[in-house]
């Protein structure tokens, strides 16, 4: 490999791992936008192992193929963009504009999928799993181009009334409230300052929609004091107001904790934070300036004398005291300040979990459950306390409500990136795959959907493998609930990428149910069952079994009739029987296989058109050895 080529390959693929990697590492959304913003995070993570395993290899990249690779790049920073854009900015904003919001994200969505039509997969030195995974992930794209998000029409309805009416109907705050995860007054404190930000950055004019917002705004607000009269002042202002305060201008507030600033200091990139605030992001190894996100040049604290004189003139003025004791900036190992968690009824739960009265325990771990269902600072809250290997530990509870509690809290929890790693190293495996075998019905469910949650990152794929998943969920694939199967099928499905787990799939006889499935067409698994045949078929093992199962009667028929997934995915399982098999060649021709082919090679998915393509001028190699 020349010198220059190698070095713009691995730069370029360098670039693709970190913006990944950012992308991957984004909080939880939890505004109106949410399902399309997980969908794109979602897809795009699953792009990493094409760039590590062209990272690792030594054969070098075309031109051209490297020019694709810097187009994704392009497309995937203008995503990370957007999606900091949509969990940053105001839900307000973006409940009112979703429109626009959801054609950002259709506009995205195309972007990505023709830089990953651009590049050659069938030309690059891949892993044929790793091939299959990210056609998969373009047929997702292309799958989503153009669609959007429901409508909910009643929040439609309650964002018109609402401003619309003077007075609203209270009913309507709590439902905007809630849809809008604006229940606090921390949530509308950083809605306010969302708000501001935008107005300060906007290019143009935000005129009549900026009055709706902050009409709306003032209304939500007031909803929250009627409900809470006390939600007005935090702990840190109680007590040193000495009448009902007026609004803290933004500029006294530090961006942190939002709070009125008492010893405000100057940072390198001439942002002004609350000492102890910024001096705990410093602490935490932050290197960054959180409010713009840029670099800090140095650490140095310059104290912004100017603005603590005018801090002091205001509060003068108004008749405030100062706060002596401010402390509002409690963070997390995220790095996230203004928490929504409750850290003494955490704190007290886990004393519960720790209780040898098993009702007790039984109610704590529920509680925990939902409250790791509830929202993402409980998530890092309830994990900071110590609470997982508590769950784990409860995991071998003999109480079925009590297993069950602790199996889902779990679940829970492993929504966040960070949290799965420390699942994984206080045990839990083992006990998460017992209880995949032993547990109620709704505890087996859990499990598998906790399993596959965990089998994201790549080395725990071979840790939940060897530890004995994959029987455990053929097991519940053959017997579940309908949603059991499909958590079973997810499972294993993502766990399967490891080559190791194809073989434990096959040898735990997983083919005979999934034919079994592909053959019911109204059971509602063919879509899951043809995902799995067509990543086990990739494995030579894999292949043997499915040709032993009479396969070549379903496969072409879902060619023929199919739906263009499950007409890719039957394509690929036949491709992969019939390279190098004579004799299941002579099958599928005789299946009239050659037609449905044809066909498919000029209409279906890009990769439907390749197998279909691949398997066309195998069969016409065979014409030309039997009819010389």
């Amino acid at each position: 490999m020349s010198p220059t080529k190698d070095s713009n390959k691995i730069s370029v693929l360098n670039q693709l791992l970190a913006i990944v990697k950012e992308i991957s590492g984004l909080p939880e959304c939890r505004n109106t936008t949410k399902k399309m913003y997980y969908n794109l995070v979602r897809r795009v993570k699953l792009l990493s192992p094409l760039f590590e395993e062209l990272k690792d290899s030594e054969e070098e990249l075309e031109d051209s193929e490297i020019r694709a690779f810097v187009l994704l790049r392009v497309a995937l920073d203008s995503a990370m963009d957007l999606l900091k854009l949509v969990n940053e900015g105001s839900k307000l904003y973006q409940a009112l504009q979703r429109d626009k919001i959801a054609d950002k994200f259709c506009q995205m969505t195309d972007q990505i999928e023709a830089s990953l039509s651009s590049i050659p997969y069938d030309k690059l030195n891949v892993s044929e799993e790793v091939q299959e995974q990210i056609e998969l992930v373009h047929a997702q794209f292309k799958r989503a181009k153009g669609r959007t998000d429901s409508p909910d029409l009643q929040l439609d309805r309650d964002l018109e009334i609402a401003q619309k009416e003077k007075d609203p109907d209270p009913e309507v705050l709590r439902r905007l409230s809630e849809n809008l995860q604006l229940r606090t007054i921390n949530d509308l404190k950083k809605e306010s300052l969302a708000l501001h930000e935008m107005v300060i950055s906007s290019s143009v004019d935000p005129g009549d929609c900026f009055a709706k917002m902050s009409s709306l705004l003032r209304k939500l607000k007031d909803y929250v004091l009627t409900i809470n009269p006390e939600a007005d002042t935090s702990e840190g202002e109680k007590g040193l107001i000495k009448h009902r305060s007026p609004v803290i201008p933004d500029d006294f507030r530090c961006p942190i904790s939002l709070e009125l600033m008492r010893d405000p200091v100057i940072v390198s990139t001439g942002q002004t934070y609350e000492r102890s605030c910024i001096q705990k992001w410093l602490d935490a190894g932050h290197k960054t300036c959180p409010k713009t996100q840029q670099t800090l040049l140095h650490t140095a604290l310059t104290p912004n004398y100017v603005l603590k004189s005018l801090i002091a003139l205001w509060c003068e003025s108004n008749g405030i005291e100062l706060p002596k004791n401010q402390d509002n900036c409690r963070n997390k190992k995220t790095g996230k300040f203004v928490s929504d968690c409750d850290r003494p009824a955490i704190h007290a739960l886990l004393q519960k979990l720790l209780d040898g009265n098993p009702e007790i325990q039984r109610a704590a771990a529920g509680e925990l459950r939902l409250l790791a269902k509830r929202n993402a600072d409980n998530r890092v809250c309830i994990a900071e306390a110590g609470a997982i290997p508590r769950l784990v530990e409860l995991l071998s509870s003999t109480d079925p409500r009590t297993q069950e509690h602790a199996v889902t809290a779990l679940l829970n929890l492993s929504i966040n990136e960070a949290n799965k790693g420390s699942i994984v190293n206080s045990g839990a495996i083992p006990d998460i795959v017992d209880v995949l075998k032993t547990g109620s019905m709704e505890a087996r469910e859990n499990a598998a959907a906790t399993l596959f949650s965990l089998s994201v990152i790549d080395e725990n794929k071979v840790i939940i493998g060897a530890a004995g998943a994959i029987p455990a969920l053929i097991d519940l694939l053959c017997q579940g609930t309908p949603r059991g199967k499909k958590d079973a099928a997810t499972a294993i499905f993502n766990l399967a990428i490891y080559q190791g787990n194809k073989v434990r799939a096959v040898r735990a006889g997983i083919v005979v149910p999934l034919m079994r499935f592909l053959k019911d067409a109204g059971g509602g698994m063919v879509d899951e069952a043809l995902a799995i045949l067509a990543i086990l078929a990739s494995h030579q093992e894999g292949k043997l079994a499915i040709g032993q199962a009479e396969p070549f009667p379903v496969l072409v028929e879902v060619i023929k009739t199919g739906s263009p997934r499950n007409r890719e995915n039957a394509a690929a399982v036949l491709w992969s029987l019939c390279t190098g098999d004579a004799q299941h060649l002579k099958i599928a021709r005789e299946l009239g296989a050659e037609e449905a082919l044809k066909e498919l090679s000029e209409n279906g998915t890009d990769r439907a058109k390749r197998k279909a393509g691949n398997i066309l001028e195998l069969l016409q190699r065979v014409e030309v050895v039997v009819d010389p």
